[in-house]
């Protein structure tokens, strides 16, 4: 019998990620593609649709052409996305306007009005997630309905990403319970609508998406967009899930008990639970999982994205260097990184490009660099760069064991800043437990949509089933004891700066 494919695409908010994988789980080829976001004052960020999928298209022909396998073995696809990301469609599913990325804040004012309307409570119990910050859909529909009124009175769909990536792909509307549970229009509970958010917002349930679980085939591909992808025509489109879910099966975190950590553009944590757990101070959200009857306890905050901005502000020699030799920025950064010794020689990075994340979650904080002296230099910020991202995960791991009573022995780590060992041992030994790379962790998250791909088509049995027997361990980074004491005083000296630059925050914004 011919070999059947999968394919898993993972649509970052920097770049696009498609993988091809053949059903013993192999990596037949996989490529990215980087986009470029659209980026205005007053908290405004914001992507072309064609933008995504013309990143997306380019990075799938690579690929497709890359594998040189017969194109009509390939039987799914499904999708891993980034959260949040809001869509407005006109009657004829046209897009209304630019998609508002996940990252914009222009709707801090309603996100205030919106925390005006509910009890604290009563939002993380019905949507499990804490008070509603800017980054939320909820806020940036009611921005729109009161400064975009044409736009907001003629759209007849309301969407996230992945769903419209599903209605090009098929021609259906849908969602799933992995992305539109961070919406606040969803009650985590019924698996439903929130029926009075709804009506506050004046939006009609008719204009959201059916909501289907991940892994259920939608439909075969549109002849035309099969077509214009290279794509055989019974292929079958299956929902897939946010990419942090999709991640974690991607390196088979699928039971309670694991935990793993993504550095992406964004910073993300996770541990599975089987049941709605609420964290009664909000930073700590619980969210619908991709695994069927499963939930993740999830916080984020601000990851690589950082790290990018200091490559392209302040590593322009790293870049032509890198060009000039076909390697890689980043890997010339690891390099210069490791010349410092742990601690950055007392430079404490806080982490807060644009807000700051679990556990001290604040729309308004921003990044400080703090005790810098004559004889600090780039390698010291390149490091600090990297130590305040892994205290900011260590941060989050001790409030998690407080949220579930659990204990966290290692953590798997993923995403793109999972190939930097220097990164990978740091944070093993600010969290003083092992971090753990898995041979996919690279292309977790795209593997996790495959997975999605093949189970929906009845290539594997399960979602956990799958995930498990595909998990391989490629590295463990052991915590260094030499470094336990700096590492400390750091994490000590960075709690002591959130708490005080938090008032500040405010009187500067």
């Amino acid at each position: 019998m011919e070999t059947r494919y999968v394919i898993g695409a993972d649509l970052g908010t920097t770049a696009v990620k498609v993988g091809l994988f053949d059903e013993e789980g192999k990596t037949i080829a996989v490529d990215t593609e980087e986009h470029t976001l659209i980026v205005d004052s007053g908290g405004i960020i914001e992507q072309t649709p064609q933008a995504y999928w013309t990143a997306f298209k380019t990075c799938l022909q690579r690929v497709l052409d890359r594998a040189g396998i017969n194109r009509n073995a390939i039987v799914s696809m499904s999708f891993s996305v980034q959260g949040e990301t809001l869509v407005f469609l006109d009657e004829h599913d046209n897009p209304l306007c630019d998609f508002i990325v996940w990252m914009d804040t222009r709707a801090q004012q309603e996100a205030e009005e919106i925390n005006s309307w509910f009890e604290a409570n009563e939002i993380i119990a019905r949507t499990g997630q804490g008070p509603i910050t800017s980054l939320y859909p909820a806020c940036k529909i009611l921005w729109t309905k009161r400064n975009r009124p044409e736009i907001f009175s003629q759209a007849k769909r309301i969407l996230l990403l992945e769903d419209w990536f599903l209605l090009r792909m098929t021609g259906i509307a849908c969602g799933e319970g992995s992305l539109w549970c961070t919406s606040y229009l969803w009650d985590i509970n019924k698996h439903d609508w929130w029926p009075e958010m709804l009506d506050r917002l004046e939006v009609d349930p008719a204009q959201l998406p059916r909501i289907e679980s991940s892994g259920t085939p939608l439909g075969t591909i549109l002849p035309q967009v099969a077509d214009e992808l290279g794509l055989p025509r019974t292929l079958m489109v299956v929902v897939g899930g946010l990419d942090t879910a999709c991640g974690t099966i991607g390196v088979g975190n699928v039971v309670p008990g694991i935990f793993s950590e993504s550095t992406g553009a964004v910073l993300v944590v996770c541990t599975k639970v089987d049941h709605v757990v609420l964290d009664p101070g909000g930073e700590f959200p619980c969210f619908y999982d991709v695994v069927p009857n499963s939930y993740m306890l999830h916080a984020g905050a601000k990851g690589g994205i950082m790290f990018r901005w200091l490559r392209d502000n302040l590593c322009r020699e790293e870049m032509n260097i890198a060009k000039d030799l076909n390697l890689d920025a980043y890997d010339l950064m690891d390099d210069i990184a490791r010349t410092v010794p742990a601690g950055s020689d007392g430079l404490i990075l806080l982490p807060n490009f644009g807000g700051a994340g679990a556990p001290d979650t604040d729309q308004y904080a921003k990044g400080l660099l703090y005790g810098l002296s004559v004889h600090h230099t780039k390698a010291h910020l390149i490091r600090a760069f990297l130590e305040g991202t892994a205290i900011n995960i260590r941060r989050m791991v001790d409030y998690s064991e407080q949220v579930t009573g659990a204990h966290v022995d290692e953590v798997r780590s993923l995403g793109g800043a999972s190939k930097s060992a220097i990164w990978c041992q740091i944070k093993a030994d600010v969290l003083g437990r092992r971090v753990v790379t898995m041979r996919n962790t690279q292309d977790a998250a795209a593997m996790g949509a495959a997975l999605l791909a093949g189970v929906g088509v009845g290539l594997w049995p399960s979602v956990a089933e799958v995930a498990r027997e595909f998990a391989e361990v490629d590295r463990v980074y052991e915590p260094n004891p030499d470094n336990r004491e700096a590492y400390e005083s750091a994490l000590h000296r960075y709690d002591l700066l959130t708490h005080a630059m938090h008032p500040i925050s405010r009187e500067v914004y």
